[in-house]
């Protein structure tokens, strides 16, 4: 068995052991609410024969036991009526309510439901009700697992986030050791790539054909500043969003095929943002390649730029395959692709860079199968 598989195993078997043990807690709670709820009713059955005894004693009667009872109980709160409902006594109940009368009737609505009233015989013709509410703790004992419950969630969240951050600081350090690793692969051949044209540009050699293989070779340098700098912290400038935007989106244009119909909207306005133009131009990139992808190598791709009171929305929209809506987010994890071949990192990384280094956000604002695709970039305006 892997190791992400045991960890995996590991995490759910957590989970249901929390769930059961938390479950088992529960019930119990239960079990010892249901145990005093009924042994404070048996208490107030007593009290309603005790207080029975006293109304009925004679001179010779032994009172001492009744009234023992009826004083002893100190916490459940009970009205005393009559068969129509009239309040006659009352117990345990705050003297700030006992004494007004709309207070104590707001009270008696309140525990009429609380218990099943307990019918009081004085004689063979008269009787009494007896209404009472569930004491201070019971009460506390009802609330207690609304509380657990609240303690499980939050101790949930903990875990969760503790699990997030620790899966985010692994993919971070996964990330930065790949990126370090291509630039460094990359480099060292584009070195000597470097010293090959400068001997073949003192050759009686085709202008146009050096100067195709140095835009190559800047092409490679890119790429490996791109990969250098998600390696490491990148520097953001004050950069105008809209050149950055068009300069990637022609380079692009100029490299794909006839088949494929551009179009590039954005305002004669200068806006700026911050941002890193090497890693904004990987963002366009990616969001294009995976546009022409999704067409197949055929329709018609637009970028627009609009301006906000105080952010700026980038959008790139295609007319491919489209995304289903249950896929909106997961198309950003690592390793997620819906091609046949393909790593899944070019949006995960698209994302990194615009959460990220650009403190912006990137989504799918809409998609329909067979139609298209609209992805969306959002950055803070600077002045």
């Amino acid at each position: 068995m892997q190791f992400s598989e045991k960890r995996n195993l590991t995490r759910w078997v957590i989970i249901i052991s929390s769930f059961l043990i938390a479950s088992l807690i529960l019930w119990n709670t239960y079990s010892f609410f249901q145990i005093f709820k009924e042994e404070e009713r048996n208490k107030m059955e007593l009290w309603a024969t005790a207080q029975k005894s006293l109304i009925n004693a004679t001179l010779d009667s032994d009172i001492q036991l009744p009234s023992y009872i009826i004083e002893n109980n100190k916490t459940i709160p009970l009205i005393l009526t009559d068969k129509n409902l009239n309040i006659v006594n009352t117990k345990n109940i705050d003297s700030l309510i006992a004494k007004d009368s709309l207070k104590l009737k707001d009270f008696f609505e309140s525990i009429k439901n609380q218990n099943q009233p307990i019918k009081v015989n004085w004689s063979s013709n008269d009787y009494y009700w007896l209404y009472y509410g569930d004491s201070p703790m019971l009460n506390k004992l009802k609330y207690y697992p609304v509380a657990l419950l609240l303690v499980a969630f939050l101790f949930g969240g903990v875990v969760y986030n503790f699990y997030r951050a620790t899966k985010m600081a692994t993919q971070n350090k996964l990330w930065a050791g790949m990126a370090k690793e291509t630039a460094h692969q990359i480099g060292t051949p584009l070195s000597s790539l470097i010293g090959w044209l400068e001997l073949l540009k003192m050759e009686d050699i085709d202008p146009i054909t050096i100067e195709e293989i140095e835009k190559d070779i800047n092409r490679l340098q890119t790429i490996t500043d791109r990969f250098s700098k998600i390696g490491s912290e990148p520097l953001v400038e004050k950069r105008d969003i809209v050149k950055e935007t068009r300069y990637s989106f022609e380079y692009l244009q100029s490299r794909t095929s006839k088949q494929v119909e551009f179009e590039f909207k954005a305002p004669n306005k200068t806006i700026y943002v911050n941002i890193n133009p090497t890693l904004h131009s990987w963002t366009i990139e990616n969001l294009v390649k995976n546009a022409i992808d999704a067409m197949k190598g055929k329709g018609k791709l637009s970028v627009e730029i609009v301006e906000g009171e105080k952010q700026v929305y980038v959008t790139v929209t295609d007319t491919g395959s489209g995304i289903p809506k249950n896929k909106f987010k997961k198309i950003f994890e690592p390793g997620y692709t819906s091609k046949k071949r393909g790593w899944g990192l070019g949006l995960s990384l698209t994302k990194r860079i615009v959460s990220d280094y650009h403190k912006g956000k990137i989504r799918v604002v809409h998609s329909e199968i067979g139609k298209g695709t609209t992805m969306q970039l959002i950055f803070n305006k600077v002045h």
